[in-house]
């Protein structure tokens, strides 16, 4: 196929009639790297979940753990950069006198990846003048553990991966009086974010917590999806 071939087959299968296609680009590679439609965060299960079943029930030990307190979750995270932020005891419920035996110690637990759009097959004038709409979802696993478990900061950067030119955070409250131990979906779609973006930096934190044992907060099916529509102004 020539290069103009590719380049029609780039705007008829993605639909991107009316979006600025420059004949430089090496269209048969952009094709093959079907940056439209496929989800650019590697690595989105790294526990290898899925949110077609509940999530598993917490394993509780017979015999409770005495050994040192855990806060790194296991599971596969090849592709996340990860951190583990260690969370003082909270006392703040706790009536004065009271004698405490033992407290749950809670932890963050991070992940994060810098998708850069270019390298993944976007090109500049669809970026900047045509800005396709930029999906992202994540789901995370209902719980008891705690009022607040999963936080969500997704920003959209320019061509220096620290200007923010777009973002969107989530930081839900959990309703603990009714226990339902399913998957909770976060979804966002970025629109109309303006010229310049060239990263999306997609950062979550979920919870977890020490007590007799380590108890942890799953996610599974993280996404950055760049779409063919067109974003509104």
């Amino acid at each position: 196929m020539s290069a103009a071939e590719w380049k029609k087959k780039c705007e008829e299968e993605w639909s991107l009639r009316g979006a600025p296609m420059p004949d430089g680009l090496d269209w048969k590679s952009v094709y093959e790297a079907r940056p439209l439609g496929r989800n650019l965060l590697k690595n989105p299960a790294p526990y290898g979940l899925s949110t077609d079943v509940p999530p598993p029930e917490p394993d509780l030990p017979a015999v409770p753990d005495l050994g040192p307190p855990r806060f790194q979750p296991e599971g596969d995270f090849t592709g996340w950069t990860t951190n583990a932020e260690v969370l003082p005891y909270d006392t703040s419920g706790i009536p004065q006198g009271v004698v405490i035996c033992a407290l749950p110690q809670y932890s963050w637990f991070t992940m994060e990846q810098i998708v850069d759009l270019k390298a993944e097959g976007l090109w500049e004038e669809l970026l900047d003048d045509f800005q396709p709409e930029i999906a992202i979802q994540d789901w995370y696993e209902e719980s008891q553990l705690h009022d607040s478990i999963y936080q969500l900061c997704v920003k959209l950067l320019g061509a220096d991966k620290s200007t923010v030119i777009s973002e969107h955070a989530v930081n839900p409250t959990e309703q603990r009086a009714t226990y339902s131990h399913n998957w909770k979906e976060v979804s966002h779609v970025f629109s109309g974010y303006g010229r310049g973006v060239r990263y999306v930096h997609f950062v979550h934190r979920l919870k977890n917590s020490f007590l007799n044992g380590f108890h942890q907060t799953r996610f599974t099916g993280s996404s950055v999806t760049v779409r063919s529509a067109k974003s509104r102004p």
